[in-house]
């Protein structure tokens, strides 16, 4: 089945599962910023997505993290926005027109996420603000911070809903990658990536609601940064968080000294792995190193085959250096996160072997800058078979992590030479070959002997592996005839890749002899870091499940749905019966069975639950004969994602969270509704407005109900005081 074939069947698969995901109205969020913090510290940070008006909770995955919403932005209409340019107006003239400096700037600090959030160490403290005053400042900073994010015409609807919340990182919060999701009273959001880090992080103000731009005008949409926040100084070491608007260019001066080994490492499709209207699917961030007479010395706009880039420098002078980072085709919007680490981090760049026999010791090497000490933490002892992170640490810093595979198959070296059949490497299936493709134009050859009828299978892990290879293998007789070639291999477990660079062989032999597996790089590279697994075995049938959404919710005592996707392996082709596994009081399923034939199966969770106060998680699990035996394996929360308006991918998350919610459920009110004191009797009541044409109202009873209900929304936010709350509903009553 072709590509186009396989995308095509999903698309249609996921237009089948759209009803459903509407009914359930599930918030999605498009991105977090700052995507991270440093150990130690409580910053703020911006959620931007849909559905996430009502956000009462904000959960990180991991321990020594905890999150709190702090206020909800919703997107505002024209209307509510005039009623706040009016009541801001009004709360300026009762200060006199313009709050003292200090006491403003005091006041916004207290007030608004982004000014706190980009808070620096060196800021001067500035005079507080009077007491009597701090209130009316407070309240101007918010309604000033909303009219700024106001944007008529977003360049993506989705992404307009602001969540200001509030993070605190203990200082012993393991460092590394986590998850952050939003719970509303009616579901759970889709996961971000979030990361503690260890150095002290450097945040740029953040940025407003991109505009749509219009063909012919779109310079009328470009961010108008002020000259003074093009370009940063910073010190390294640093973390450095930004988002990139459409054709701009961020920059950060900072001192280096000579022999420093730099590693300047971004994170940006890591942060959103993928971005649906955007060619490529992702933010394609671009790096560039200047010294301190403008001259270019180092430049990267990938590392390998990651679009993230990386930039490895050895400082040759003590001085002053720019670091540039910009998209590559000089796009942008609220979603293009970046996260740089700066500094002698230490960094791995490969790692021999990729893996290890599970429940062997493993003897790990590794490559890689400012590792001089450093050690190596491989899985424990009693880790499961599969795929496990590995890093390592140097001095209390921890370096960037790479995936580490354990299986149960006998394991050897590969040994050089063995370029073609006559000095091919002996082996005896099954076995799993480490090795390498040690130089350009390398081939690995291996021999085994094998019978009439059996069926053999080869394949490479590399790219799945962090592995640069792009493998090729193909399998020849005794006499050098060719009998089976493969380049790519696709892979729907593969997570987040995008070149299916892996290869995989299975034959059936067509007489007893010798056999001779070939791999080399397509390309014909090579080098220390082009490492590689090599499986030759039997078919082992086997399977993998997923499920998607990584989040469901229910209503009261009823049920919802979730798609649970089947990825077979070495030709099972049997039965897998899919059902909850050990589900939390409350929750239930019905068993389902995949047949032979079917990808996907659709897995009904029930609750006797009214509601839940907050999320709780869900495992799935699926179970199969495979040859005698009882297989289980639990299915991987995911979330179906679309790169580039056509092809879709599996993005694992670390938990499945469902919620229960009451549909007929009515927050309190955050604030008491006001009740308007009549019109004292010396005064006229406000008249209304009249079309002296006909002699009516001007206003009809819709438009009057509809201005009121906006007033108790805004009112009910803390937004509007009690005087102009009464102001503007006496005029609505006059006007009907």
């Amino acid at each position: 089945m072709s590509k186009v074939q396989i995308a095509v069947l999903a698309l249609v698969g996921f237009l089948a599962a759209a009803p459903a995901a509407q009914a359930q109205q599930r918030p999605y969020i498009g991105f977090v910023y700052p995507a991270g913090g440093q150990q130690g510290t409580t910053f703020q940070i911006r959620v931007g997505g849909q559905g996430v008006d009502d956000a009462n909770e904000a959960i990180v995955s991991g321990v020594g993290v905890s999150a709190r919403v702090v206020e909800c932005r919703r997107r505002l209409n024209n209307q509510e926005l005039q009623l706040l340019r009016e009541q801001v107006n009004e709360l300026k003239r009762g200060l006199g027109g313009k709050a003292p400096a200090g006491a403003k700037s005091a006041a916004k600090r207290a007030a608004s996420p982004e000014s706190t959030m980009m808070a620096s160490p060196a800021t001067p403290t500035k005079t507080p603000a009077p007491a009597k005053d701090a209130p009316t400042l407070n309240l101007v900073a918010r309604i000033d911070g909303m009219i700024a994010d106001f944007v008529q015409r977003p360049a993506c609807a989705s992404l307009s809903s602001i969540v200001i919340v509030e993070v605190t990182m203990s200082p012993d919060a393991p460092p590394g990658q986590r998850e952050l999701v939003l719970a509303t009273p009616r579901g759970v959001s889709n996961p971000l990536v979030f990361h503690v880090g260890q150095l002290p992080e450097v945040s740029r103000k953040p940025m407003r609601t991109a505009e749509l731009q219009v063909l012919g005008k779109e310079e009328q949409a470009l961010r108008k940064r002020p000259e003074e926040e093009v370009e940063d100084r910073v010190t390294v070491p640093c973390t450095l968080n930004g988002q990139i608007a459409s054709g701009e260019v961020n920059r950060y001066r900072f001192e280096a000294r000579k022999g420093q080994r730099l590693v300047i490492s971004a994170q940006a499709r890591n942060l959103v792995p993928y971005i649906a209207d955007a060619v490529p699917g992702w933010f394609q961030p671009v790096m560039t190193l200047y010294d301190a007479r403008g001259k270019e010395v180092a430049y990267s706009d990938d590392y390998r085959f990651k679009p993230d880039p990386t930039i490895l420098y050895q400082v040759p002078k003590d001085g002053q250096y720019v670091l540039q980072i910009t998209d590559a085709i000089f796009r942008g919007r609220e979603d293009f996160v970046y996260r740089v680490t700066m500094g002698e981090m230490p960094f791995v760049t490969s790692i021999f072997p990729l893996g290890g026999r599970a429940g062997a010791p493993a003897t790990v090497r590794m490559k890689g800058w400012n590792l001089e000490g450093a050690e190596l933490t491989p899985p424990a002892p009693d880790a499961a078979p599969g795929v496990h992170p590995v890093a390592a640490s140097r001095e209390g810093l921890v370096s960037n992590c790479l995936p580490f595979a354990l299986d149960t198959l006998p394991e050897c070296v590969e040994k050089e030479p063995n370029n073609d059949p006559p000095h091919a490497q002996k082996v005896e299936l099954p076995i799993i070959v480490n090795g390498r493709i040690d130089r350009p134009g390398d081939w690995d050859v291996f021999q085994f002997t094998g019978r009439a009828g059996d069926t053999i299978v080869a394949e490479v892990y590399a790219r799945r592996l962090d592995s640069p290879l792009d493998s090729f293998l193909k399998l020849t007789d005794a006499g050098g005839k060719l009998l089976a070639i493969n380049d790519d291999h696709e892979d729907p477990a593969s997570g987040v890749n995008t070149h299916d660079a892996d290869s995989y062989l299975m034959v059936k032999l067509p007489a007893d002899g010798t056999y001779y597996v070939h791999l080399g790089d397509t390309a014909r590279h090579g080098g220390e870091e082009y490492a590689y697994r090599l499986r030759l075995s039997p078919p082992q049938p086997d399977f993998a499940l997923f499920v998607v959404p990584s989040s469901v919710g229910l209503r009261s005592k009823t049920t919802g749905a979730v798609n649970v996707q089947a990825v077979r392996k070495d030709g099972f082709a049997g039965p897998i019966k899919i059902g909850l596994k050990h589900p939390p009081e409350g929750f239930s399923s019905a068993p389902v069975s995949l047949s032979p034939t079917q990808a996907v199966a659709r897995l009904t969770v029930r609750t006797t639950l009214t509601e839940s106060k907050q999320p709780v998680n869900l495992s799935v699990e699926g179970r199969a004969n495979i040859k005698g035996r009882d297989v289980a394996h639990d299915a991987v929360p995911a979330e179906d994602r679309m790169q580039a308006f056509l092809w879709r991918h599996l993005v694992p998350a670390e938990e499945m969270k469902a919620m229960v919610f009451n549909p007929s459920y009515q927050p309190p009110a955050k604030r008491a509704p006001r009740v308007p004191a009549p019109p004292a009797a010396e005064k006229k009541p406000p008249t209304a407005s009249v079309d002296s044409a006909a002699g009516k109202p001007k206003f009809t009873k819709q438009q009057v109900a509809s201005r009121l209900r906006q007033l108790k929304i805004l009112f009910e936010d803390g937004l509007l005081t009690d005087s102009f709350y009464d102001q503007k509903v006496a005029e609505c009553e006059a006007a009907q």
